[in-house]
């Protein structure tokens, strides 16, 4: 299976790179340029296309030909990178290919997750400051996965948690909706995070879902599991 991972240089997509080497995948990588040095331990391995991920010819080249696209959805700048990023993803991916996206709790398909007021008080403040300082876009994330719900393309939106670094712990549990019992303790290893969006690709059963995940060692799943 050949796949396309979009945002490889950063934490989530380095090891993302890594599980999807694992398990005999073929990979395209695409980063900024400035960052291809951090992919230097995989540079015989995979191969990498510089640019920036909202770059559609840079995008079209790369998931040519692509099983599936691992993208995260960064919302940097005040360019509508995200929605960029996930519309040339969108157009260019091949028929039936397996398209999952990453990106926070804060994204809502149906309205009906539940958010603390601290949680919709930090998110309203990040995102003014984030504008303010032309830094973020946390809305694009907003809009980008808007287009991706009313696609007709096989898309998985992954929702993650907070991220701690840390071995594997396993497989995240996931939920349709934030505020569900198993998410309460709203952590998950970033490592594991990848591992969800590499074993999405052949979990036919997550086509068309948007998970919110936890780590499967915290204490809200293992109350799950005990109770199953």
């Amino acid at each position: 299976m050949k796949i396309c991972i979009i945002g490889a240089s950063g934490k989530l997509g380095t090891y993302m790179v890594q599980h999807a080497l694992d398990r005999g995948y073929e990979v395209v990588g695409v980063c900024r340029e400035r960052s291809v040095s951090k992919l230097d331990k995989f540079k015989d391995r995979i191969t990498i296309i510089p640019g920036a991920t909202n770059d559609r010819q840079v995008i079209q080249q790369a998931v040519t030909g692509c099983d599936g696209v691992l993208t995260v959805l960064i919302p940097w700048g005040i360019q509508k990178y995200s929605s960029g990023t996930a519309q040339a993803v969108l157009d260019f991916a091949k028929p039936g290919a397996r398209l999952i996206f990453s990106c926070g709790w804060h994204i809502t398909r149906d309205g009906k997750d539940i958010y603390s007021r601290s949680f919709k008080a930090l998110l309203k403040a990040s995102i003014l400051i984030g504008k303010l300082l032309r830094a973020v876009e946390i809305d694009d994330q907003e809009e980008a996965c808007r287009r991706i719900f009313n696609s007709s393309t096989r898309w998985t939106v992954v929702r993650g948690s907070d991220l701690e670094e840390g071995e594997s712990q396993g497989l995240p549990v996931w939920s349709r909706h934030v505020g569900d019992p198993i998410l309460a303790s709203n952590m998950t290893r970033r490592v594991d995070f990848a591992l969800f969006m590499v074993a999405a690709i052949e979990d036919d059963s997550l086509i068309h879902e948007a998970p919110a995940i936890v780590g499967c060692s915290t204490a809200s799943a293992l109350v799950h599991a005990a109770h199953m």
